[in-house]
Order: structure tokens, then C-alpha cells, then sequence
């Protein structure tokens, strides 16, 4: 009897040393965020002894987590959800069954995941779509993109491309009787991204009559040639998403030569001739006082790199909307951008919140202090969390009001 208390107390003991992480005092129900925490390590553990044995790929078994969230398209009395095609691209459609005598608004949503992982189809996002749906009574186009690192950039973002203009047709716009006045982009981390630069493009697209009104981006991934930001710096290892992780998303989405990644852990892979786009991303510019927190900025390092060389798409303002000249963003819509303190892409989204309102574009910026990445994404399951459920509401409530 001895033997097995003793053995049991070692085994919950180094059960709860991997559990507990150190975290900020401020952060709220900090045994979830420990749990969720713990459970999305042990899947990237897990997801590192496959791949070094040899038996699957890292993101294969990191999707684990996709497929078990996967929940099917369900309509009930309020919303009507079906699993269909826009040009040829995976979506779920959400259209509500409210009967009005106006058109109704329109949402093109695109969820995170890296790049490589998530589905509109997972039940989170699937939930918000179907909040978003109900409460704006607006049809919800959420989009399935294509992953990498089966299709690397720019597949994600042409499939989005391509799900935006087919919608914006007016035939199609007629077909679900959308305002065409009245329809927004939204994404979160890469789905931010994502929306951004679609937006960007969208303005200059001939063959586009119909814009956004608005786009809502929350903690979007904008830009990746200087990654020792003070987010970065602050929160490398801090849940949910750590600096380490970001970079393999990174070398998945763009190749995976190693020397590529090797080249962004030691922020040395944009060479020199590329200089100029520096300015886009120049924290000590573009953060308020309180984010800069006594760091004191150099410029990142590009000494004999041929990192860019080889993989330009890095610096395409496609895979990094942060990258383009101001005029690029004069006339882009009515903007809502969240982010979250604890977060490595926290200073992305603060820094493309700056340059908008400086190109004279319409702002509101929500920063969530006592918040990780993916935080609106914390609203089903055991690890669902209050402040994943405001800051939903506050979303979607800036949407009704906006849209």
C-alpha cells in the first residue's frame, strides 16, 4: 500500500509540475489556461518524437486536434449551415432563417491556425460563425483554405482571393440577397493576415466592383522579416503561441529547408538590398510608449543573408501586409483590430493600427491586457473561458454596429 501512494504521489506530482506554468498575475481562471496550455505542449510534443522518428509529419499530428474538434454542419431554427464550394474552395455557409424586408449583411470570415493547421469546421469556429450569423442576422462565409505544407504560399491566400470575388459577384450577392453595401472581412492570427492583405488587393482588382465596408482582424499575423519585436521578446515562450512555433508555421508555409529556419530563429534572413522595408516595421516608430516596456531598438540583422534571395515570398506583401507603401493603405475600410498582451503577433496588429489611422483610416483598436493569443477561439470545451466569451461579444457587437 506504501508503494503504490508512493508512487502514486510521484506521478501527480510530475503530473502537476508539467501542468503549472508561471503565469501573469492579472490573467484570469489561470488553472484553464495551465490546462490548455498543458494539453496543446503535450500535442507538439508528441508531434516531435513522431516526426523525429520518422513515422509523421509534425503538422500531421498537430491536425490531431482539428479532427477531434471537428463538428458537423448543423442548421437549426435560427441559422441554416451547409458545407458547399465558392469557386472550387471549400466553405460553410451560414444563412439565417430571420425574415427582414432589408438585405442582409455579409461576413467572409478566415480562420487561424498557423498556415498549416485549423478548419472552419472546428467547433469554435464554427460557434462564432454561428453567433456572428445569428445576432447580425448575416450570411457567413467561412472559409476552408488549403494547408501547408502540402500547399505553401500563396495557396491560402489564393483560395481566400478567390472565395472573396466569387461572392462579391452580383448574381451571387442577389442568389443570397446581400447588401453588397454592407459586407465585412474578418480573420484571426493567420486568418488576420489573411483578410488584410485580400482587403489590400481587393482595392486595386478591376473585375471587383463591390468592397468591403469593413474588416475586423483579431491578432493577426502581419508581417515576418523581423521577428525580436518586444511581443516577441516578452512572450517567446509564453502560451499559447511561442516564438519557436511560430517560426516552424513560418518554414512550413514558405519551405522547409532548414537553413531557412535557421535563418529566422537568429532574425538574419532578409538581406540587405531589402532594407527598405524595415520602415514598415519599425517598432520604435509605430508602438505607443507603453509596448516599447525600456527596449531599445536596432535594426535587424541582415548581414550576409541569402535567405531573401532564395525565398522572396517572405517579403511579399501577400504573406506580410504590413509591407506595403502608405498609399497602399489609404482607402482601405473602416478597420477593427484586437490584440492581446500576451502574444507574440501582439505588436503586428498595434503596429498596422498606427500606420492605418497615420494613411487616414478609420481605427478601433481593442487590447485585451490580460489575454493570450487565439483568446476569442476559448468559447467550447473544458478549457472555455469567460474572457474568451467577451471578447467574441465585443466583436461581434462592433460588427453589428458597424456593418
Amino acid at each position: 500500500m506504501g508503494g503504490k501512494f508512493f508512487y502514486l504521489l510521484v506521478a501527480s506530482t510530475l503530473i502537476a509540475y508539467y501542468i503549472y506554468q508561471p503565469l501573469p498575475e492579472n490573467v484570469e481562471e489561470p488553472w484553464k489556461v495551465m490546462l490548455l496550455d498543458a494539453s496543446f505542449r503535450s500535442l507538439i510534443h508528441v508531434a516531435t518524437i513522431v516526426e523525429k522518428l520518422g513515422v509523421g509529419h509534425f503538422m500531421d499530428v498537430l491536425n490531431l486536434h482539428t479532427i477531434a474538434t471537428y463538428t458537423p454542419p448543423t442548421s437549426d431554427e435560427k441559422v441554416i449551415v451547409t458545407d458547399t464550394e465558392f469557386s472550387h474552395v471549400p466553405v460553410r455557409l451560414y444563412i439565417p432563417t430571420k425574415q427582414s424586408d432589408v438585405l442582409k449583411r455579409a461576413v467572409i470570415f478566415i480562420h487561424g491556425g498557423g498556415w498549416c493547421t485549423g478548419s472552419a469546421t472546428m467547433k469554435s469556429y464554427d460557434l462564432l460563425s454561428r453567433w456572428t450569423s445569428e445576432r447580425l442576422n448575416a450570411v457567413v462565409v467561412s472559409v476552408d483554405y488549403r494547408l501547408a505544407p502540402k500547399y505553401r504560399f500563396p495557396v491560402a491566400f489564393e483560395d481566400v482571393y478567390s472565395v472573396s470575388k466569387y461572392f462579391l459577384q452580383s448574381s451571387i450577392l442577389e442568389k443570397y440577397n446581400v447588401d453588397p453595401s454592407r459586407i465585412g472581412i474578418a480573420g484571426d492570427s493567420a486568418g488576420g493576415g489573411l483578410a488584410a492583405a485580400v482587403t489590400q488587393q481587393l482595392l486595386d482588382d478591376p473585375d471587383v466592383r463591390t468592397k468591403f465596408k469593413i474588416q475586423a482582424l483579431l491578432y493577426p499575423g502581419l508581417q515576418s522579416i523581423d521577428l525580436e519585436l518586444p511581443s516577441y521578446q516578452d512572450n517567446k515562450n509564453i502560451p499559447i503561441l511561442s516564438k519557436t512555433l511560430v517560426i516552424r508555421f513560418l518554414s512550413e508555409y514558405i519551405t522547409s529547408d532548414e537553413s531557412f529556419s535557421k535563418a529566422l530563429e537568429t532574425n538574419q534572413h532578409v538581406p540587405a538590398e531589402f532594407n527598405h522595408l524595415f520602415k514598415f516595421v519599425n517598432w520604435s516608430k509605430w508602438l505607443p510608449e507603453r509596448f516599447k516596456k525600456g527596449h531599445i531598438y536596432t535594426d535587424p540583422s541582415h548581414r550576409n543573408s541569402k535567405t531573401g534571395h532564395k525565398y522572396p515570398d517572405l517579403l511579399d506583401p501577400r504573406s506580410g501586409p504590413l509591407l506595403v507603401e502608405d498609399i497602399k493603405l489609404q482607402g482601405l475600410p473602416l478597420t477593427y483590430i484586437m490584440t492581446c498582451q500576451y502574444d507574440v503577433l501582439r505588436d503586428d496588429g498595434i503596429m498596422y493600427v498606427s500606420r492605418l489611422r497615420e494613411a487616414g483610416v478609420e481605427v478601433t483598436h481593442e487590447h485585451v491586457d490580460n489575454a493570450f493569443h487565439g483568446v476569442v477561439t476559448f468559447i467550447t470545451g473544458p478549457f472555455a473561458q469567460n474572457i474568451g466569451h467577451r471578447m467574441a461579444n465585443n466583436y461581434i457587437e462592433w460588427l453589428n454596429k458597424n456593418l
